[in-house]
């Protein structure tokens, strides 16, 4: 009897001994090196400036990534529960890989002293939605990012920020889409990181879809980030490389990390619709999309731009761009490799523009000289002809230096 019962607990332990732990600290993601007191993208995008009109409050976000870690310094009181869409139940407020936390980061980060991070909308509230799973590498699937935007909008999110693109159409991805559209919500969807040449730029889901907000990544210096996509998808840019944010997993309660990607520029235009929705209140996804485009910092043309680069400033106090493109205030392209093609077409650009400039300084010169000139009563004419004597046919006879001189004078 004794042995029976020994027996049946040992059935019922040995699947929990057997089933895989938890992700353990080590494994999740961790922390990195950030450079510099201030994020370029907060400077940018003149996140401060923006602060005096509104900061998001009352806003809800929600963000379809890998979860939010909520006990964050600079997120905390700030992110729900939220739900695990990907397996289909659990709450999302913990972040193992990181990449959700980094867009609420860029999203709604709390300004703190020592830390270059904030948010763009510094004081909206992140609803997380994990739709991608645990595995490091594992993508989301579309069925698991449809369920995640229906959670969203049943949760009361005001905004939708899909940080990872699917690259295989659904349709109940596209109706969960046209839903949360319909009923107000606008949808702001990363366009994906497989734009360079090996990666062929396949058609990414859901920032494809009509009304969908698709967004691209730029760098420091305002170049297209060689792995965002592009396409007739993309209606906005935004800072995607180098971007200094938060961290989940083990990085603690104050961890940063510095990391790239269409996923953060997509959150800082989520965090601009949320600006939009706490200052001009609820509009139609459509006057939402037009205000974003109207307001964005004309770049360069192509389809790997759209409309610019986001200008949350001018998105809430209404100032729509001009034909012109604006200056990014404070930055700077980065140096170029010694022996790049960059290098070489800045040396090339250099010696023409000093060329060109010893040019304009001698014809100033010249011109200065005339000018001087003129005022000293001085023209420029021919030299005027020697004087002509008339000379004897028959010249006399030569006068010898040593003769006597006449009178016999000595």
């Amino acid at each position: 009897m004794i042995l029976g019962r020994t027996a049946a607990v040992a059935l019922l332990v040995a699947p929990l001994l057997l089933t895989p732990a938890p992700a353990r600290a080590a494994d999740c993601a961790t922390a990195g090196q950030v450079t510099g007191t201030a994020a370029w993208p907060r400077q940018m995008l003149a996140v401060d400036s923006v602060s005096q009109f509104t900061r998001g409050g009352n806003v809800v976000v929600a963000v379809l990534s890998t979860g939010v870690q909520a006990s964050h310094r600079q997120l905390a009181g700030r992110v729900l529960a939220g739900r695990d869409a990907d397996a289909g139940r659990g709450t999302a407020d913990t972040d193992c890989l990181g990449t959700g936390t980094q867009v609420a980061g860029v999203i709604a980060a709390s300004p703190e002293e020592g830390s270059p991070v904030a948010g763009v909308a510094g004081r909206a509230t992140i609803l997380p939605v994990r739709v991608a799973p645990s595995t490091p590498g594992d993508e989301p699937s579309a069925a698991g990012l449809a369920r995640g935007v229906e959670f969203a909008v049943q949760n009361g999110a005001q905004v939708i920020v899909v940080a990872s693109a699917v690259y295989q159409d659904s349709d109940r991805l596209r109706s969960a889409v046209a839903a949360a559209v319909a009923t107000g919500v606008p949808v702001v969807a990363a366009v994906g990181d497989l734009g360079s040449a090996q990666d062929r730029n396949p058609v990414p889901y859901p920032a494809s879809y009509p009304d969908v907000i698709g967004v691209g990544a730029i760098d420091q210096s305002g170049r297209i980030y060689d792995r965002s996509q592009h396409g007739r998808y993309v209606d906005l840019v935004a800072p995607g490389v180098a971007v200094p944010t938060l961290q989940g997993g083990d990085a603690g309660p104050r961890g940063l990390v510095e990391s790239d990607g269409t996923a953060l520029a997509a959150g800082y235009v989520g965090g601009t619709v949320a600006l939009i929705r706490s200052r001009l209140g609820r509009m139609p996804v459509a006057e939402v999309t037009r205000v974003l485009k109207a307001s964005a910092s004309p770049a360069v043309d192509g389809d790997a731009f759209g409309a610019g680069v986001v200008n949350p400033y001018a998105a809430v106090t209404g100032k729509a761009a001009t034909g012109k493109g604006r200056a990014l205030p404070g930055l700077t392209a980065p140096p170029a490799a010694p022996g790049s093609a960059e290098s070489r077409r800045r040396m090339v650009a250099f010696t023409g523009a000093t060329i060109a400039g010893m040019a304009v300084v001698a014809v100033l010169l010249v011109t200065a000289a005339i000018r001087r000139s003129r005022r000293q009563h001085w023209r420029p004419t021919t030299a005027p002809p020697l004087p002509e004597y008339d000379e004897p046919v028959e010249p006399g006879p030569p006068v010898m230096l040593l003769d006597p001189p006449p009178g016999g004078a000595r």
